[in-house]
């Protein structure tokens, strides 16, 4: 089975598919100064687009790990998290909190998802 790569460089791929599972991590790219509402808005945002890259969307999500830089920040997030969910649709999820590379960032999520059936 062929794995596929979207818009891979040396360090990292945007998007890698492999027997349908897609993974893909996401972080705010529009507005680091935005506080956590913003960002995983952005996130998010982000994410529906990578998924129309593979054919898919957020129903066909099947598990999210949430890095958060600060848990106070979790009643937000997890505002702007149910209202991007229809009931009943939301993935597994892990959350962790972590330092992240630009200590702008306050969220990173890494998603994995099925993908259409041209992966």
């Amino acid at each position: 089975m062929q794995v596929h790569r979207i818009n891979p460089c040396k360090r990292w791929s945007d998007i890698t598919v492999f027997n349908r599972i897609a993974h893909f991590v996401e972080v705010p790219e529009s507005d680091t100064g935005a506080d956590i509402k913003g960002q995983a808005a952005q996130v998010l945002s982000q994410a529906e687009q990578a998924l129309a890259k593979i054919d898919s969307d957020r129903t066909r999500l099947l598990s999210v790990t949430i890095y958060l830089t600060d848990f106070t920040n979790l009643a937000a997030l997890n505002e702007v998290w149910d209202a991007w969910f229809d009931e009943g649709t939301a993935p597994s999820r892990a959350c962790v909190k972590a330092e992240l590379a630009n200590p702008d960032y306050l969220v990173e999520m890494a998603f994995v998802a099925a993908a259409g059936e041209a992966f």
